[in-house]
């Protein structure tokens, strides 16, 4: 009979379990939160945000992106992941996405500009990890080498580098 219970108990666990993850759910940070996305997300582990640890940013499909930038020498070569992959991810809805750097530089982004653009959320550069001291842990890059219209000043302003906070709206 305990064992007809107990196996009872695991099954409802297990459903309570998976209806939490079709409910939105995203597992909680193990390590240091490195990025926190608030607003209009249909997927959370925090009251109202997700919040992430660089392992579960690195779990997200690598992108890798070869271009300048307007404040290092020469061609650069990054990693991380596409900012379109991290808004669906989280379900994002919104039609503007905010970010907010350790310095509390913020700016706007139009969302559309990460489905038009292979912008990526970098966390290595010329494969070392970003360190805060040094444009990290995240930098949002842009693939301003494969588009001409990227290498204008107006969008050197969205490399936002110690990316620490997105909120969608």
């Amino acid at each position: 009979m305990d064992r007809i219970i107990s196996g009872m108990l695991t099954a409802l666990l297990a459903m309570v379990f998976a209806t939490a993850a079709a409910a939105g759910a995203l597992p909680r940070p193990q390590g240091p939160t490195v990025l926190e996305v608030q607003g209009a997300i249909g997927k959370t582990n925090a009251e109202g945000a997700a919040l992430f640890d660089m392992e579960m940013l690195q779990a997200l499909p690598v992108a890798r992106l070869e271009t300048s930038t307007a404040v290092t020498d020469g061609v650069r070569s990054f990693e991380g992941f596409l900012m379109r992959d991290l808004l669906a991810h989280v379900e994002a809805s919104g039609n503007t996405v905010t970010a907010t750097a350790l310095n509390n530089y913020v700016i706007d982004f139009d969302a559309q500009e990460f489905e038009r653009y292979d912008v990526v959320v970098a966390y290595r550069m010329d494969g070392e990890t970003l360190q805060p001291s040094d444009k990290g842990p995240l930098w949002i890059v842009y693939p301003r080498d494969q588009h001409t219209e990227l290498q204008d000043i107006r969008y050197d302003y969205r490399w936002v580098w110690q990316l620490m906070r997105l909120e969608i709206r």
